[in-house]
């Protein structure tokens, strides 16, 4: 008898869970934020760590910010039925900037984005676990790893360096030295100046690179998967690219 009524409580539990889910309807939005929130953020020195757990993240570079500061603009939406409230913070340890979201229960709907402007001539590392980035602007070395979530690039022309576990990069740039790695998805490149060195590995997912006419030194490689390389080509050349998949189309061409 015990063990019959503590299933039918764990079935009208989990008909209960059932309902709340179905009652939320389609998961929660941070563009749904019309009231974002604005914070400025001192910057004691020219390096800055966007440290973040489970947002998108928008990163500008511009000349109109005054230096020694960070704008932050925030977005977020969520609930939780069963569980804590969720919660959102914004903090910053020297040159670190840790953005946090918390949403945890067992209906639980939470989304958040970043907006973080930052003043030219500071160099940038983006770390995050869940979520998309995007950035433009840099002319300073600029460092974007996620664990899961693609990368967008453009209007760059400082060092460029992008990793994704799990996500595609693209970057639309003037760079003159790219380093391009995600374990699962695709590389798209679009250099808009003669660059010295880019390199570029997916594990699992096409590669193209498309370059300015000049003679390049290239290395392509597909484990499985054509390889079409119609750029001028000379050993000697001090403008080296490296493109490698394990799996995908290896495609480096100049650029139209």
């Amino acid at each position: 008898m015990a063990r019959r009524t503590v299933t039918a409580r764990g079935l009208a539990a989990a008909g209960t869970v059932a309902v709340l889910v179905a009652g939320l309807g389609a998961c929660a939005s941070a563009d749904e934020d019309k009231d974002p929130d604005h914070k400025t953020f001192a910057l004691p020195g020219s390096t800055l760590t966007v440290d973040a757990d489970d947002s998108a993240l928008e990163i500008v570079a511009a000349d109109e910010h005054a230096p020694g500061k960070i704008e932050v603009t925030r977005w977020f939406k969520g609930s939780v039925v069963v569980g804590s409230d969720p919660e959102v913070s914004w903090s910053m340890d020297g040159d670190r900037l840790k953005l946090r979201m918390k949403c945890s229960g067992v209906v639980a709907d939470c989304a958040a984005k970043h907006r973080v402007e930052v003043p030219r001539g500071v160099t940038v590392a983006v770390k995050t676990d869940d979520g998309s980035v995007r950035a433009s602007g840099f002319r300073d070395p600029l460092d974007i790893r996620t664990a899961d979530g693609s990368v967008r690039v453009g209007d760059t022309t400082g060092p460029l360096t992008l990793h994704s576990d799990d996500g595609s990069l693209r970057a639309d740039v003037s760079s003159r030295r790219v380093e391009a790695t995600t374990k699962d998805g695709s590389i798209r490149l679009a250099l808009g100046t003669v660059p010295d060195r880019v390199e570029t590995r997916s594990d699992d997912g096409s590669v193209t690179v498309d370059l300015p006419p000049a003679t390049y030194k290239v290395s392509a490689d597909s484990d499985d998967g054509s390889v079409h390389v119609s750029v001028p080509r000379n050993d000697t050349s001090t403008h080296v690219v490296t493109a490698r998949t394990q799996d995908g189309k290896v495609t480096v061409r100049t650029a139209n």
